[in-house]
């Protein structure tokens, strides 16, 4: 048996496409979705997210305003410059590149987004608001791999599900969109006892732990879904996933590629929630 493959590639144009309409729409009645982007010094890595994220502004007709700034900037000129963003009403998402030059405090700057601004998901309150099942604005990946799972006609409820890694960017807010679709869920980490029977009991495995190829054939029972959210650079130069992508699709029944799968979704998400954001913003829900 050989597992269908779920493509990330196709799934999240279709949602791009989705976010495309729906901004059309929002622009008849006179209202122009916008995300700031701020990307601090010349991280490469970061350079080249920006760079698709304008793409993606582009192509869904969501105005992108770039903030491209000095890497010696102080924390205080970046915190003035998330100020004004947050009081400007044609502003609806507000985004900061990480990661951060050392000298500047991560936290306090995630921090000083405006709740209903923030379309990373990653703001204390919106957290707060995911754990309870009422979050509007999710992390972006997190929120990408749900729909990968539902676009796929797979059934989440009742599920055994296995959470692999409890970062906050992605183990964590997986694990309570999984519980708010009903699965019953396990996060396993560094000092889970005896991980591979865990992890072979489970019927959907999300391997977030940042190891290539940690996932085994053997430690994946026969038809279990797997999702694939590592992206590790080789030696060679080659991208790998947690999971042993050819072993272990011999035994999964849906598994996503590394790259192609996850990947895709995330920008597409961000999109979603920049547009989410302007409905909110503009008495179409709250947040």
């Amino acid at each position: 048996m050989l597992a269908n493959i779920i493509d990330g590639k196709k799934i999240s144009a279709d949602i791009k496409d989705e976010v495309k309409n729906e901004t059309a729409k929002l622009k008849e009645k006179g209202i122009e979705p916008c995300l700031a982007v701020i990307l601090v010094g010349n991280d490469a890595a970061s350079q080249v997210y920006v760079r698709n994220k304008k793409k993606a502004c582009e192509y869904t007709g969501i105005k992108s305003l770039s903030y491209e700034l000095d890497e010696d900037i102080k924390e205080d000129e970046l915190i003035k410059l998330i100020d004004e963003l947050n009081n400007r009403d044609d502003v609806n998402g507000i985004l900061v590149q990480l990661p951060l030059p050392k000298h500047i405090d991560e936290q306090k700057i995630l921090l000083k987004i405006k709740p209903s601004k923030d379309v990373d998901g990653f703001h204390p309150y919106n957290t707060g608001l995911l754990s309870i099942g009422k979050a509007v604005l999710k992390p972006c990946t997190p929120a990408g791999i749900i729909e990968l799972i539902n676009r796929s006609n797979i059934e989440i409820s009742g599920k055994n599900a296995v959470v692999i890694g409890r970062s906050n960017i992605v183990g964590k807010p997986v694990s309570m969109l999984l519980l708010s679709e009903n699965a019953t869920v396990t996060v396993c980490h560094s000092k889970t006892k005896d991980i591979n029977k865990t992890i072979k009991n489970a019927d959907i495995v999300v391997a977030a732990v940042g190891i290539p190829y940690f996932v085994k054939e053997d430690m994946v029972k026969d038809g279990a879904v797997v999702i694939d959210v590592g992206i590790n650079r080789l030696e060679n130069g080659h991208l790998a996933g947690d999971v042993d992508f050819e072993n272990v699709s011999k035994k999964a029944s849906y598994i996503t590629p590394v790259p192609g799968g996850v990947g895709p979704m995330t920008i597409a998400m961000l999109m979603k929630n920049c547009l989410l954001a302007a409905k909110a913003q503009n008495g179409g829900g709250d947040i």
